[in-house]
């Protein structure tokens, strides 16, 4: 005979698990949407100005580089890029003299980078667009500083977690 006491446990852990695993797997696919359509905001935004000079990937780059002096593994630690080809998009973005490079004098191995002018315009587009965004969320979007607020806790509890995945092996 089947104990029946043990039978509804069973049931209800697999009925939270699976709801569980329903909204976790629906965040990945929201986050990854959200990263996709905010590059494609920004290459809206170039697209109206009649730009093609940058495209969105290395558009966000600069902007999150601003007014710092950085090495290309201090983008990727600092989580200002999210790609896997930095040095690529870095190399471009010298070429193209969106970016000042210099080996530093002490670690001749490492490679400093600083907006130029024509970087910096590109940057201040990007800064222009989410002002733009900022006057209008709450209005248009309906997202509140609450909601803001609420999101972000939970986006950086999701961060933390990962990374203690990641470090601890969970």
């Amino acid at each position: 005979m089947i104990n029946s006491k043990a039978k509804p446990q069973a049931v209800v852990t697999d009925v939270q698990e699976e709801a569980i695993r329903s909204l976790y797997m629906e965040s990945l696919h929201l986050v990854e949407r959200l990263h996709r359509r905010l590059l494609d905001v920004i290459k809206d935004e170039f697209d109206r100005q009649g730009r093609d000079d940058v495209n969105a990937v290395q558009a966000l780059l600069l902007f999150n580089i601003g007014t710092s002096e950085l090495t290309a593994g201090e983008l990727r630690s600092r989580g200002y890029y999210l790609g896997s080809n930095v040095s690529y998009n870095v190399k471009k973005l010298v070429v193209l003299g969106f970016v000042n490079h210099q080996r530093s004098r002490i670690d001749r191995r490492s490679v400093r980078i600083s907006l130029t002018d024509k970087g910096q315009d590109i940057a201040e587009t990007v800064a222009r667009l989410y002002e733009r965004h900022i006057g209008s969320i709450e209005k248009v979007g309906g997202i509140g500083t609450g909601e803001f607020a609420e999101m972000n806790k939970l986006l950086q509890r999701l961060d933390r977690f990962w990374n203690d995945s990641i470090a601890y092996r969970l």
